[in-house]
């Protein structure tokens, strides 16, 4: 966990959530489903002006409705009592009715005619004898109001089909313009700039508009388990505000530079100044943008003015790169240390130590040599090897910072990750990256390797409490809640896709026994660009030499 002296920003409460529910209301269409839609007053306290779907919180009455409910076997009293509400939120705003009649005929126009918006609702249904329709309420999505805002809802999107024969007609106080959208004709309309809707809406219809009819959403939603879970976290992109859900790349950096939801942090890939990440933690990113590097290769500045400071992963060659590194560090840099010698981490590491050499002192550059199945260009031995386990030490009046050492050969023969134990942050180098999986190129690269490394740093991650990785190439990994995407699962979701993908190799190499490489990257790599196969291809190898040495 990371060290609360270590945060960059003062620790806040955010805003407690407060219970809601809301309504998707679909019916089909003529091109494909559509969605009730109501645009907000002007001057609601919440999302004033924006589209959204029928909603709000949960009153005392709700739960206290069981009487009056049909429900489904296995329906939780929790998920009922929020059903309950978003009916009669679709009641009070837009006059409609989900409820079956004292003949268990579903309510048409003429019942909605005799229930008032304003009374109880489940008094009103227990005087005429109506049941409202919880059993055709479904679980489609859960999401919590973000962190930086000062009123929240923890809110289940509910989703139930339109009753027959009724018509949507608004309170005019609340809600206004009722109106049927297709959910890609929403999303057009809001880029266009003329139907606002809010960052929830967006990506629930996003997520809505693959389903060609009603009942295909109803049949995903059958085990009243949402399609996801999201409480999204905000940063800024070249001076505009975007947000992001758990599975996105830049989640996890946000949670850990902003925990509490601070809009603070920039996300824009910043090249000519270190971006800090916590208060012993800068990243310097360098210019070396590319197929293989992504935005280019990340070094870390690991300490503080009073320890002094590590560099992990110097980069390239690039003297600018350098200089900004030995400036991040104020000058007082102790080690330098590379996760392994591929041209794109090591080759930066003797120009930064003379760089130091020439202000005074001489950090030793540690890692581990490579070992003659390196190409030409990865050939690097370092003043020191570094041991499995060993720790790197800083230690100043503001605290100690450790790295600990983790052999993970796979990407290459030598490579090595770091665990910054105080604050339980994972070095990963290449071997876990943001945004795509790793190469494994034989003879240096070794699938069988990879995978055992994999299973260290797990262990690694149960034994420290990681909960964020740092990789070499692109956003920080992780999410400070401990939900999905956590540290550990994202290693356990990259191991797992790896064996998913030499399952399919194997099945491809037992369809043509005879086919060549080519044959099988063009099968087994199928879901890729073909621009990319010449680099799958090396994978590919990966995955077939362990294949045949797993017999």
């Amino acid at each position: 966990m990371v060290r609360p002296s270590q945060l960059l920003h003062p620790a806040r409460t955010p805003a407690p959530a407060r219970p809601a529910a809301t309504l998707l209301l679909l019916r089909d269409g003529p091109q494909g489903i559509e969605v009730l839609m109501t645009r907000r007053s002007p001057n609601a306290s919440f999302a004033p002006g924006a589209y959204v779907f029928p909603g709000g919180g949960i009153d005392a009455d709700d739960a206290m409705a069981m009487d009056v409910c049909r429900r489904r076997p296995g329906q939780s009293d929790e998920l009922v009592t929020r059903s309950v509400a978003a009916i009669r939120e679709s009641l009070e705003e837009l006059g409609l009715l989900l409820a079956y009649r004292p003949d268990g005929l579903a309510a048409d126009a003429s019942d909605v005619a005799g229930f008032s918006r304003q009374a109880s609702l489940a008094e009103q249904c227990r005087q005429k004898g109506y049941k409202l329709a919880v059993d055709q309420v479904f679980y489609l999505a859960h999401w919590m109001t973000d962190r930086d805002l000062p009123r929240r809802f923890d809110v289940p999107f509910l989703v139930a089909r339109m009753p027959v024969g009724q018509t949507p007609v608004a309170d005019e106080s609340e809600q206004f313009e009722p109106v049927w959208v297709r959910p890609e004709d929403a999303l057009k309309r809001h880029q266009a700039g003329d139907f606002f809707i809010i960052f929830p809406t967006i990506r629930t219809l996003d997520r809505l508009k693959s389903h060609a009819s009603v009942d295909s959403v109803l049949q995903a939603c059958a085990s009243d388990q949402p399609w996801f879970t999201s409480c999204p976290r905000a940063g800024w992109r070249q001076g505009h505000e975007e947000r992001f859900m758990e599975h996105e790349a830049p989640y996890g950096e946000l949670a850990l530079t902003c925990p509490d939801g601070q809009i603070e942090h920039e996300l824009a890939w910043q090249y000519e100044h270190p971006v800090a990440l916590l208060k012993n933690l800068q990243r310097l990113t360098c210019g070396n943008p590319g197929v293989m590097t992504g935005p280019g290769t990340n070094s870390y500045v690991v300490g503080g003015p009073d320890s002094g400071h590590i560099v992990i992963d110097p980069g390239p060659d690039e003297a600018e790169h350098l200089e900004r590194l030995w400036r991040a560090a104020g000058g007082d840099i102790r080690m330098i240390v590379c996760t392994h010698s591929h041209p794109d981490h090591s080759p930066g590491a003797r120009p930064l130590q003379a760089l130091c050499e020439r202000h005074g002192h001489r950090p030793p550059i540690l890692g581990l040599s490579s070992l003659p199945t390196a190409r030409a260009a990865s050939h690097f031995v370092p003043d020191r090897e570094l041991d499995d386990s060993e720790r790197l030490i800083l230690t100043g009046t503001e605290g100690t910072h450790t790295l600990r050492v983790i052999h993970t050969p796979g990407h290459a023969a030598n490579h090595l990750c770091l665990v910054l134990e105080e604050d339980g942050l994972l070095f990963s180098g290449d071997h876990v990256l943001n945004g795509s999986t790793t190469v494994i190129d034989p003879p240096d690269g070794h699938m069988g390797d990879y995978i055992r490394s994999l299973d260290a740093l797990l262990a690694a991650c149960a034994s420290d409490g990681i909960e964020f990785i740092l990789p070499a190439h692109g956003h920080v990994l992780g999410n400070l809640d401990g939900g999905v995407y956590d540290a550990a699962d994202v290693i356990r979701r990259l191991r797992a896709h790896r064996l998913q993908r030499e399952a399919k190799i194997m099945r491809v190499m037992q369809d043509l026994p005879q086919g060549s490489m080519q044959d099988w990257v063009e099968r087994a790599y199928d879901d890729v660009p073909p621009r990319l196969w010449p680099v799958a291809m090396r994978s590919l190898t990966a995955h077939v030499e362990r294949i045949r040495e797993l017999g």
